[in-house]
C-alpha cells in the first residue's frame, strides 16, 4: 500500500509534520519585527525621506502645514552638510540649486528639515540663500509629542 496516510504495514499514520507550520511562524516573526522597528521609528521622529537622508528633528508645537503645500524640501544635517534633492550641496551652488528647485516645483514654499544637532548659523545661512533663490515662506520641519 504505502501512500495518503497510511505507513509501509497499512496502518493509518498519525503523526503531524510540524516543519511547514513552524517556518510559517518564523516568516511571520520576521515580518512583525520588520514592522515594529519601521513603526518606532516613525513613532521617535526619525525622519527617512524618500531621498533617503535621515535627519533627527527637534520637537515642536507649532502649527501643520496644509497638506499639498509642501513640494520643495532641503535637508542641513548634523554634520552641517546641506543635502538638496538627495544630493550634497556646496555653499557656492546653494542659491542656483535652490532657483532650479523653485523654478521646477512652482511652489514658493519651502520646507527646511534642519537635524537637532545642526549648527544655528548653518541653518541661518541656508534660509538665507532659499530667501534669494526666490522663495517666499520658509517652514521648519519639527515632530511633534
Amino acid at each position: 500500500m504505502g501512500g495518503g496516510g497510511f505507513d509501509e504495514e497499512g496502518r493509518v499514520f498519525s503523526e503531524i509534520n510540524i516543519t511547514p507550520l513552524t517556518d510559517v511562524f518564523l516568516v511571520l516573526l520576521i515580518i512583525f519585527m520588520v514592522g515594529a522597528s519601521m513603526a518606532v521609528d516613525a513613532a521617535t521622529g526619525r525622519a527617512e525621506t524618500a531621498t533617503g537622508v535621515e535627519v533627527e528633528l527637534p520637537r515642536g508645537a507649532a502649527r501643520e502645514i496644509r497638506p499639498g503645500e509642501i513640494t520643495a524640501a532641503v535637508f542641513v544635517l548634523a554634520d552641517g552638510r546641506v543635502v538638496l534633492e538627495g544630493e550634497q550641496t556646496s555653499d557656492d551652488v546653494l542659491v542656483d540649486r535652490l532657483a532650479g528647485l523653485l523654478q521646477r516645483t512652482g511652489s514658493k514654499t519651502l520646507v527646511v528639515q534642519a537635524d537637532q544637532g545642526a549648527s544655528h548659523g548653518r541653518v541661518v545661512r541656508v534660509m538665507e540663500a532659499a530667501k534669494e533663490a526666490g522663495f517666499e515662506h520658509l517652514a521648519l520641519a519639527t515632530r511633534g509629542d
